[in-house]
């Protein structure tokens, strides 16, 4: 069995949390499909509001999928998220990727 197969039995078993949503929104992004990792990661850090991680990964999906407007936003959503708990690396590296998608936009 898959850690994605895994994971959506936890959720179908009732269990739902910010980690599972997280790591299923993970395994849809490793697969590319990114529809469904950008739901489990917006319901992750709709469970849990300073989950740094999880912000980082919604922003990761969103870039990935060309919305890079909403990611831009995302990634500053997640900074504040990231320093209101002290991740000062997490907030570090998604201020590198806002920055990155600033300088796409720009481009445009």
């Amino acid at each position: 069995m898959s850690a994605l197969e895994t994971f959506e039995k936890l959720l179908a078993s009732g269990k739902d949390n910010a980690l599972l949503r997280y790591s299923l929104g993970n395994e849809y992004l490793k697969l590319g499909q990114l529809d469904a990792a950008r739901a489990h990661l917006q319901t992750a850090v709709a469970l849990d509001p300073r989950y740094s991680a999880a912000w980082k990964l919604l922003g990761k999906a969103l870039s990935e999928a060309g919305e890079l407007t909403e990611a831009r936003e995302i990634y500053r959503q997640g900074i504040a998220a990231a320093e209101a708990r002290g991740d000062i690396q997490a907030a570090k590296e998604m201020q590198v990727f806002a920055k990155r998608i600033d300088k796409q936009l720009a481009a445009e």
